[in-house]
């Protein structure tokens, strides 16, 4: 097993309190300010945070044609059509509700695996597959109970998680040649040059300043999530070992819950404790691994 330092252990926890925290955030940047163009600020911050770390990191980002069709592939599930629903469809459910259905996306990677790449599974991902979408229906069923209710968000979250675990294992079966640093920054900007366009074409007419809030809200996810949070990451996704990465995406969501119902406010229902309790469960069945048994 890899040893990591304090300062790595530190980042550990810097990136899961981050990324927990950026549901409450996200939900005040989107609330009242267009979602598109909230989300093509941010990115716009976050960019040039990268390029300066990949210089620092002595990573070039120079990138040959035959690298733009790959590129292409993985930016569509991994960026665009998980930023683009997640930004909606935290609009319209609770923060802590969106963090929870956002990181059903380990169970979508295994049933990707399963049905696009013909990946075997153990029985105990199956019982985790099944523990998710007990979860994810518990919280449907309860946005369609509730007279207020959002059941489209909880629909268009789980389609972005889905499409996002399916670009994970993309990722991961991926030959191309670029550092990871690289390959996140050039699937960034093509993010943000189609969002833009979309921003222009569907939100133009609601065009603002940003309130104090939303400005925040905006930096926040500018330079701590895009220029600081993924950057961390990328160190730690070579170093941590596999039950590490697996608690820390697991903690998100719980923290994702308590800083919404801190920061905004937010009740959370039996129902999300429920769902979260389920989701754990599951991420537990699919990511940790079982510790092999001595031999007799």
């Amino acid at each position: 097993m890899t040893s990591l330092s304090r300062r790595d252990w530190l980042m550990v926890v810097l990136v899961t309190v981050c990324w927990g925290f950026n549901w409450p955030i996200m939900k005040i940047g989107v609330q009242d300010f267009p979602p598109l163009s909230f989300r093509v600020l941010s990115m716009m911050i976050g960019l040039p945070l990268i390029a300066l770390a990949a210089r620092y990191q002595q990573k070039s980002l120079s990138l040959r044609l035959d690298h733009l069709m790959p590129i292409l592939r993985l930016t569509i599930p991994n960026m665009l059509i998980w930023h683009t629903l997640i930004v909606y469809g935290v609009r319209m459910l609770s923060s802590g509700r969106a963090a929870i259905l956002g990181y059903t996306m380990p169970v979508w990677a295994v049933l990707a695996g399963v049905i696009f790449f013909r990946e075997s599974i153990p029985r105990r991902a199956w019982f985790g597959i099944v523990c998710a979408l007990i979860g994810a229906l518990l919280l449907l069923s309860s946005e369609f109970g509730n007279i207020a209710g959002q059941p489209l968000g909880s629909v268009i979250i789980l389609i972005g998680a889905a499409a996002w675990g399916y670009g994970t294992v993309a990722m991961k079966r991926s030959r191309i040649d670029l550092s990871t640093i690289a390959l996140t920054f050039w699937m960034l900007v093509i993010t943000t040059i189609v969002m833009s366009i979309g921003a222009i074409v569907l939100e133009r007419d609601g065009w603002r300043m940003p309130t104090a809030a939303e400005s925040g809200a905006i930096l926040y996810n500018g330079i701590i999530i895009f220029g600081l949070v993924h950057v961390m990451w990328f160190r730690l996704a070579r170093l941590l070992p596999p039950v590490a990465s697996s608690i820390s995406v697991m903690m998100i969501p719980v923290v994702g819950v308590f800083s919404g119902a801190w920061i905004l406010n937010e009740s959370p229902h039996w129902q999300d404790y429920a769902a979260i309790l389920l989701i754990l469960v599951a991420m537990s069945a699919v990511l940790l691994k079982p510790r092999p048994l001595a031999p007799i």
